[in-house]
């Protein structure tokens, strides 16, 4: 096992590849979260000076021509101090060994379809990691991202709500890149420990084609919705398992997870979650 390059993010390398995909891009030492951070982009409530580029991009975005040119903002940071994950959890990544990265866009669907956006999100990540790392990655409902059994990446996709426009989403993830042992929480991996090819270990190169695959997805489930609940299903681990659901109230459900339904929901004996913390049961 080699150690994986800790250098910072190549920003004007990453900036061209964002443009051509319509996204403008900062890559930034610090913040508090990246998903709080562009959600006052999209709410015109921030004052940050590294970030005042974005937000003029996304002012001008904002007209009927602008629109056309410019689909959405990235920000990426070498670390956070505030970040988060699904169920308020908090998310920590020391620099250089991870991908800590979150997406401002206007969705081009209707706001009822928004709750599959997340799987939507899970499927692309763990297409494009087993494509680029080669790694046998899987989702766990909603969206972990899980490598032999443990925890690869997380997603944290959340609505802006805006009161003179349609809502805006922002969609987070945290990816354990060059990670080693001392530096994970408990039941967490990453590509480096997983044995990933080399040149997924180049964060650079991997969020280039992770923004790739994440721009394509979600165009073809804005022309398709139906489409992602095949390509979902395929890359879900949690169908098939006994699983026990924990839910926001405390209490706990344990059941056969048999399906996703059409609103995205977890199917567990005949009854549809749409909220909670699976586990996999052996």
């Amino acid at each position: 096992m080699s150690r994986g390059d800790r250098g910072p993010l190549d920003a004007a390398r990453l900036t061209a590849a964002a443009a051509a995909l319509g996204l403008g891009l900062a890559a930034i030492p610090e913040i508090d979260s990246t998903n709080a951070a562009l959600a006052r982009i999209a709410r015109g409530e921030t004052s940050d000076p590294d970030l005042a580029g974005l937000s003029w991009q996304w002012r001008e975005s904002e007209g009927p021509h602008g629109a056309a040119h410019r689909r959405g903002l990235v920000l990426a940071a070498e670390r956070q101090t505030a970040g988060r994950g699904r169920l308020d959890r908090s998310w920590l990544s020391r620099p250089g060994s991870g991908l800590t990265v979150s997406l401002l866009l206007r969705p081009r669907t209707v706001v009822s379809r928004l709750g599959w956006l997340p799987l939507v999100v899970g499927t692309s990540l763990v297409s494009t990691l087993r494509a680029v790392a080669g790694v046998p990655a899987v989702l766990k409902w909603p969206n972990d991202v899980l490598l032999e059994g443990v925890k690869l990446a997380g997603i944290l996709v959340e609505v802006v709500p805006l009161p003179s426009s349609a809502p805006s989403v922002v969609i987070g993830f945290g990816l354990n890149v060059n990670a080693e042992p001392g530096e994970l929480p408990d039941r967490s991996t990453s590509l480096l420990l997983g044995g990933a090819h080399p040149a997924a270990l180049d964060r650079t190169e991997l969020l280039e084609r992770i923004l790739d695959g994440l721009v394509h997805a979600l165009a073809a489930w804005e022309a398709d919705p139906q489409a992602a609940r095949a390509a979902y299903l395929e890359v879900c681990a949690t169908i098939g398992r006994e699983v026990r659901v924990e839910l926001p109230d405390g209490s706990a459900d344990t059941g056969r997870a048999t399906d996703v339904d059409l609103e995205g929901r977890l199917v567990v004996a005949g009854r549809a979650y749409s909220a909670g913390d699976v586990v996999h049961l052996r």
